[in-house]
């Protein structure tokens, strides 16, 4: 019952994923939470209001000019009530008025009326939600502050294939669960938290870097500043909208992530999650570097440890400092090693091996990771990386003795 008394406005847009928004209000119900609901003349089409007030015990909202509801004001009620305002699915359509600013209708007037903070659960064809103008909406929403949760990979109902899949019910609810987090576990500590890359130039153009989207690392980031803590999160190049509430530090090389690290402290726990370079070109080229005949050699220095300096730093050690152990093979073994070479608290592993698909877990929206402290290790099963990080973070809770 995390969200016990949370009221949760939820609008449900046009499209075959709305079937799954009545799971998702009988999810949220069982969390405690209550639901109302707005239903868009397209949502309607796709699922009835008699279904949608059955499963929230409330009556269902659709017209803006019902004069019943509008005599009260009942789109400015409806906005204020809410301790936070879903949209799921979020078309195409519905993310186009709200970044345009256009209220015609009780759906888009309700979000533009509001003064909480507003989740869009996108779902759309691939085609759309590559489109330009659907890429410059969300950066555009995304600045504003608003919060995104999906959209996943999949199949789709016309039978394409590609990123434009509503994001399941648990996902949604892990995304609500960081924005309006039932209590503020970890208020009065200060976390620092890196994610992402880094991006070691060769010259002007090319660089040497690695895989990692930066997904798991912003989601830890947004967990902790969703529990009250004062979060730092340094971050390699991404292209993820920054977390809310999270003081977000952009970085190129490693050397400028250890900088930026140390600039930070002091804090009470240290997640390093992200995809450090191991190594750097020394010297890099000034101007771009012609295609010879055979190619150029290049010299590597070894990059700082970011993970090492924390753990043994000499006057301002976090009390809790967390690494990451992206592996390949011997998984629990080298995470295991690490751990003892580092000289961190915990190592979260996880293997990184593409599937039979040629997937991996880096640049995918889910993770099964290994939390591998002094006491053993603790196995997880696959989980969203939300849910990855508010288990993180219930134990970071209790290690300083808070009540996640």
């Amino acid at each position: 019952m995390e969200l016990q008394g949370k009221r949760i406005l939820l609008i449900i847009g046009g499209g075959i994923a709305a079937y799954k928004s009545l799971e998702l209000v009988r999810r949220l119900r069982d969390t405690g939470a209550s639901v109302r609901a707005i239903l868009t003349p397209a949502g309607a089409q796709f699922v009835t209001p008699l279904s949608v007030s059955a499963l929230t015990g409330d009556r269902t909202y659709q017209e803006l000019f019902d004069l019943t509801a509008e005599a009260e004001m009942g789109h400015i009620a409806l906005s204020r009530a809410a301790d936070l305002v879903v949209a799921a699915p979020a078309t195409a359509d519905l993310i186009a008025k709200l970044a345009a600013g256009l209220a015609p209708d009780l759906a888009s007037t309700a979000l533009l009326a509001t003064d909480k903070a507003v989740l869009l659960a996108p779902a759309m064809n691939v085609r759309m939600w590559e489109h330009p103008a659907t890429r410059r909406n969300i950066g555009l929403l995304a600045k504003d502050g608003i919060h995104f949760v999906g959209p996943n990979e999949g199949e789709m109902a016309c039978g394409e294939f590609g990123e434009g899949r509503m994001a399941e019910p648990d996902e949604i609810i892990a995304a609500i669960r960081n924005l309006i987090g039932s209590q503020q576990c970890l208020s009065g500590l200060r976390a620092l938290v890196t994610a992402g890359p880094t991006h070691e130039p060769i010259d002007p153009v090319r660089y040497l870097a690695n895989r990692s989207s930066g997904k798991q690392g912003y989601a830890i980031a947004a967990a902790l500043a969703g529990a009250g803590a004062n979060t730092v999160l340094v971050s390699g190049p991404v292209s993820l909208a920054p977390p809310h509430g999270v003081e977000v530090v952009r970085v190129e090389t490693a050397i400028q992530m250890r900088e930026a690290c140390e600039a930070a402290l002091p804090v009470d726990v240290a997640i390093c999650a992200a995809a450090v370079a191991d190594w750097h070109v020394e010297n890099p080229h000034t101007v771009k570097l012609k295609k010879p005949n055979a190619p150029p050699s290049l010299t590597l220095a070894e990059n700082p440890d970011i993970l090492i300096g924390l753990a043994h730093h000499t006057s301002a050690r976090p009390k809790l400092v967390i690494g990451f152990a992206a592996e390949t093979g011997n998984l629990l073994d080298n995470a295991a090693a690490k751990r003892a070479a580092k000289g961190c608290d915990w190592i979260v592993a996880n293997d990184v091996t593409a599937d039979s698909d040629g997937r991996s877990v880096m640049g995918s929206d889910t993770n099964r990771v290994h939390l591998v402290t002094a006491s053993g290790v603790e196995s997880w099963p696959l989980l969203s990386k939300s849910d990855v990080a508010l288990r993180l973070r219930a134990k970071i809770a209790q290690f300083f003795g808070r009540v996640a």
